[in-house]
């Protein structure tokens, strides 16, 4: 039965049992830092949605990220103690998202190649603006100490175990859910434009729409995981809609593999274990990112996964096929046992 599971489930079934005793050995791995990259690899599986499987590469999608996580935490400090319900400052915080996705798609999705990358740059930076002037997102201060609110008005998740079991059920839907977005008759049409779009087009296909629906659920599984990043962290910093959010993001999918199931959370944890473990370094901690970024793009052009994938695929082809048994006595007779007919001998 396992076999008709496919290859990215399977992994994601295995890795379910050490993820769920994670918070069992906090001495093995902390919790909170365990649930930091779960956030962050949900950002690049949706940046990975557009990058990798339709072929767009953006810059502006920190402003989803961060967008999202100013909406949840500001209507968790205005509202939690009046019960308001965290499910709902999460899915505001991803309607929010995307809005912002269908806007800027609108205005980008007209251009192609470096130009739909400048102008996504470009808004996002007027995103970063108004984080910076509107005061209810404070500034440069950022919001700090977001409420975690209660799950369902039962579970109480200002508790870290609480929380963790919470962030990776919202991980492990939104895993599934890109990867049946990927594998559905959308997805194929996407993978299409991203191959030729001009046979894409010759075929039928709408592909401003088909490009602007990838970007709004790219979008939108971005500020999901920006609003759960707020709740984690109980924080949502400048840093969020800066630049260099989006850019690492792309340093993530970059490392993992793009148009792959599992690079973009093998990226992410690369990424995130290296700034955190090496936090105290201070500011090498961003030339050794980028020095583990060269020797990736040197060596491993389709990223860890992708190469990794590679290699078994040639693997594949390079094994031997298995041929049928040899009949010695059928040939004995003159007879072809590959063949449903026999050589018989007419009477003269």
């Amino acid at each position: 039965m396992l076999k008709n599971i496919p290859t990215p489930i399977r992994i994601l079934l295995a890795l379910l049992v050490p993820a769920l005793l994670v918070p069992v050995f906090p001495e093995i791995a902390y919790p909170v830092f365990v649930m930091k990259v779960l956030c962050y690899a949900l950002f690049a599986l949706a940046f990975n949605l557009l990058i990798g499987f339709t072929g767009l590469v953006s810059f502006g999608h920190a402003a989803f990220f961060g967008w999202a996580g100013y909406t949840t935490g500001y209507l968790m400090i205005k509202l939690a103690d009046h019960g308001f319900p965290v499910e709902l400052a999460i899915l505001a915080g991803v309607l929010v998202a995307t809005a912002i996705g269908w806007l800027i798609g609108t205005l980008a999705i007209r251009r192609t190649g470096i130009y739909f990358s400048m102008i996504t740059l470009a808004l996002s930076q007027i995103a970063y603006f108004l984080a910076v002037q509107l005061k209810w997102t404070g500034g440069e201060d950022g919001m700090q100490g977001i409420p975690r609110g209660k799950l369902l008005g039962v579970v109480d998740l200002s508790e870290d175990n609480h929380m963790y079991y919470f962030t990776l059920a919202v991980f492990v839907a939104g895993f599934l859910a890109i990867h049946r977005i990927v594998h559905s008759p959308f997805g194929q049409s996407i993978k299409a434009l991203r191959d030729n779009a001009p046979r894409a087009v010759s075929l039928g296909y709408d592909t401003d729409r088909c490009k602007l629906y990838a970007f709004m659920l790219s979008a939108a599984f971005t500020g999901l995981a920006g609003a759960m990043k707020a709740l984690v962290l109980q924080l949502s910093a400048l840093n969020d809609v800066m630049l260099t959010t989006s850019t690492e993001t792309l340093l993530m999918t970059l490392l993992g593999g793009l148009g792959t199931s599992w690079g973009p959370v093998v990226g992410a944890t690369l990424v995130v274990s290296l700034q955190n473990y090496l936090a105290e370094l201070g500011g090498v901690v961003t030339i050794i990112t980028g020095l583990t970024f060269v020797v990736c793009v040197s060596f491993f052009r389709r990223g860890l996964v992708g190469e990794w994938e590679a290699w078994l695929q040639r693997k594949r082809q390079a094994a031997p096929v298995a041929q049928p048994p040899h009949n010695h006595s059928a040939s004995a007779n003159g007879q072809n046992p590959a063949s449903p007919f026999t050589a018989t001998s007419t009477p003269t």
